[in-house]
């Protein structure tokens, strides 16, 4: 069976992880928590994947940086890619990389044709380095640049245009930026190309220590909010389903309490396939 819900894989999760009978179940890591020769961690990974399918998503290759991705982080990458044979390779629509200085973030840039030309090259040079498409997600934003000359939607369709990329649509993260920058996360969603989503990600929120409500963090450290649920139902509901992933990476529950998150979402996933079946037995 395809993958359905997946989860994030930790560590001190891994004898449940390993044992996990939810039937289109798989788990995404960060490829660089896992770029080395050997150790624990890539033996848990090679347990993992000879039972389900992996997703690796980067957040290292600063694909919207101003240089392109470093030539030995594409060459680990790939290294990795041919060991464990992913279902999908993923990275961000963002920079964390400049003058060979590191950012512990994800960080924004004005959406110009000249950025536009910039990322679709540096998404071929990644696509041909690992020999596969891969799928681009949208962070989460929370300044106002100046200069944009293309929403955020116009800009990731230009980039499955012109590289023949996917896309990984994190509605949490769509959430998050709607309400930091003051647009309609049902807008946004909807003009997304649906045959473009690869994968869809959920997690959760807070609201800033200072500014309340008015600042949401995109923490991975809290449950899935409703309002994120319901943008989730709609987008599936447009498109189809698609491989889901929970994400927790603070405040990690147990691994029972994130398989309630994901018997959701496959509930959710479900329905839309049911509801399809019987709208083409009804036609």
């Amino acid at each position: 069976m395809p993958p359905t819900v997946g989860l994030g894989f930790k560590p001190q999760h891994f004898e449940d992880a390993a044992n996990c009978p939810a039937v289109g179940h798989w788990y995404e890591v960060h490829p660089e928590n896992y770029m080395v020769p050997g150790g624990p961690r890539l033996a848990m990974l090679t347990t993992l994947r000879d039972r389900y399918p992996l997703s690796l998503h980067g957040v290292g290759l600063s694909l919207a940086g101003d240089a392109p991705p470093s030539v030995d982080h594409l060459g680990r990458l790939k290294a990795l890619v041919d060991r464990f044979d992913p279902f999908v390779v993923s990275e961000h629509l963002a920079w964390s990389v400049s003058d060979e200085a590191y950012f512990p973030d994800l960080l924004p840039f004005p959406r110009t044709r000249q950025a536009l030309t910039r990322i679709a090259d540096n998404i071929d040079r990644t696509q041909n380095a690992l020999g596969r498409t891969i799928l681009i997600e949208n962070p989460s934003l929370y300044l106002r640049l100046d200069g944009h000359e293309l929403s955020e939607t116009a800009f990731l369709t230009e980039l499955t245009r012109s590289t023949g990329c996917g896309l990984l649509v994190d509605v949490n993260n769509v959430y998050v930026s709607a309400r930091n920058m003051g647009f309609d996360a049902e807008t946004w969603l909807d003009a997304i190309p649906g045959d473009a989503v690869g994968e869809i990600h959920l997690a959760g929120h807070v609201a800033d220590a200072r500014m309340g409500e008015r600042l949401l963090i995109d923490t991975h450290g809290a449950e899935i909010a409703e309002p994120v649920w319901r943008l989730y139902e709609r987008l599936v509901s447009r498109i189809g389903p698609r491989p889901t992933l929970i994400e927790r990476d603070e405040n990690i529950p147990s691994f029972k309490a994130l398989m309630q998150e994901r018997t959701r979402a496959a509930h959710v996933l479900a329905c839309v396939t049911s509801n399809q079946r019987k709208a083409v037995v009804d036609a």
